[in-house]
């Protein structure tokens, strides 16, 4: 068997258009304002695509980029700034933040109805309780792959490998809603290849380089990998070793080119969400 490859870099794009479409009928842009604090160069490149992405699709972009050094205090205000900034919808604090930063205490300071990445306590209560709210961006965007590419979950076996707060559990959450029956699945399962190999969907979100071997994967399952690991010559690869993983599984997605764009593309979902939302 040879996978089937899900090109999520097309479908962002046409996301991404028909987002643009819809914007180009407002009399406002909505406004996204991304807080980034040091120089991650990861994050960097990352804060760089989400700024054109944006700007490509009529909405209003920018960066604030605060020093390393910041505290906690000036990054609160910052962010009191931007929650009663009536231009902005959108607000997104780019992690990693400095040691001298609570990150739990940054993200609950964001305005829930400008939390475009989904999560703050309230937003991730509504997710885990099944009501509307804003969703954290990559794992939406996976659901969003999977629908574009006619992947069934009702009624499948789905393990999520991983489970954080911004990835693997809000997954488990929303392929639940989609009727699937999931199992989230971490470094502390027993068995965790075992475990892998029960699953028709395998969601892998643990950031540990091609940890996911084509024996972890049972014949003809579906496979996304939402990890993006850089290697020591400079290379991206993600969770699932892909070569060997393509032979078994009917559908894989690739790194890059996968969840990656998937996630930037349900970003500008969030905020024309949010932005609607508001301003009615």
């Amino acid at each position: 068997m040879t996978a089937r490859i899900l090109d999520g870099k097309a479908i962002a794009a046409t996301l991404r258009a028909r987002l643009a479409a819809q914007v180009a009928t407002l009399p406002f842009r909505p406004g996204l304002r991304v807080v980034r604090v040091g120089d991650d160069p990861a994050s960097g490149v990352y804060v760089r695509n989400k700024d054109r992405a944006a700007l490509a699709a009529g909405f209003s972009s920018a960066t604030i980029q605060l020093p390393v050094e910041t505290t906690e205090a000036e990054l609160l205000a910052t962010i009191r700034g931007l929650n009663d900034d009536p231009d902005v919808d959108g607000i997104l604090v780019q992690l990693p933040l400095p040691p001298q930063i609570r990150a739990a205490a940054v993200l609950d300071a964001v305005d829930p109805a400008k939390d475009v990445d989904g999560f703050h306590a309230i937003n991730a209560g509504r997710l885990a309780t099944g009501q509307p709210g804003l969703v954290p961006c990559t794992p939406k965007g996976v659901m969003h792959l999977l629908a574009e590419t006619g992947i069934a979950l009702s009624g499948a076996r789905a393990v999520v490998l991983g489970r954080s707060t911004i990835v693997g559990r809000p997954m488990a959450a929303l392929l639940l809603a989609a009727d699937a029956t999931v199992t989230i699945a971490h470094s502390r399962t027993r068995d965790l290849a075992a475990e892998c190999r029960r699953a028709d969907v395998l969601v892998a979100a643990v950031g540990r380089a091609e940890l996911v071997r084509a024996d972890w994967v049972a014949e003809g399952a579906v496979v996304i990998d939402v990890g993006i690991n850089r290697t020591a010559t400079g290379g991206l690869v993600g969770d699932v070793a892909f070569n060997e993983v393509s032979a078994r599984a009917s559908a894989i997605t690739p790194v890059p080119g996968g969840v990656g764009p998937m996630t930037i593309a349900c970003l500008l979902e969030n905020t024309l969400q949010a932005a609607l939302a508001r301003r009615g």
